[in-house]
């Protein structure tokens, strides 16, 4: 498995996992603070930023979510059980997450994550609003 950042600014470095490694929140949350954690300090500064992710378990476990609590400025909850809606992002969302929708494609076609261009993601995270639209306007299903 491969973990990956984006935003319109930048990427973070490719993070490979070894084969047969769970994705639990202990890996998860070491993965963020040896990997995500130090690339945003080091581009955004002092400048603020959200931290956004998909509902994966290791996620939207309540320790990740203290964890993310504590050492972002800001993130985007997820729901942390299927009976408690207390997330900010649909549990089920491939069409918002850019990486799903845009992202691994491109990676795929050009084989090479040091390629994608910052104009590329800059295009990548303007279209957001409007796949969040369409969103709304599927009443949170699928739109593609």
């Amino acid at each position: 498995m491969i973990w990956a950042g984006i935003c319109a600014t930048g990427k973070t470095p490719l993070v490979f996992v070894d084969p047969g490694v769970k994705i639990n929140r202990h890996v998860y949350m070491d993965m963020l603070a040896e990997h995500c954690f130090p690339w945003a300090e080091q581009h955004f500064g002092n400048d603020w930023w959200c931290f956004q992710q998909d509902g994966c378990p290791g996620h939207k476990a309540y320790e990740t979510q203290d964890f993310l609590r504590a050492n972002c400025p800001d993130f985007i909850k997820v729901d942390t059980h299927w009976r408690n809606a207390d997330g900010e992002w649909p549990p089920s969302s491939p069409d918002l997450n850019p990486l799903d929708y845009a992202v691994w494609s491109i990676l795929e076609e050009k084989a090479s994550w040091d390629e994608i261009s910052v104009e590329t993601l800059r295009k990548i995270v303007d279209d957001f609003p409007k796949r969040l639209k369409a969103c709304v306007e599927a009443e949170g299903g699928h739109f593609e």
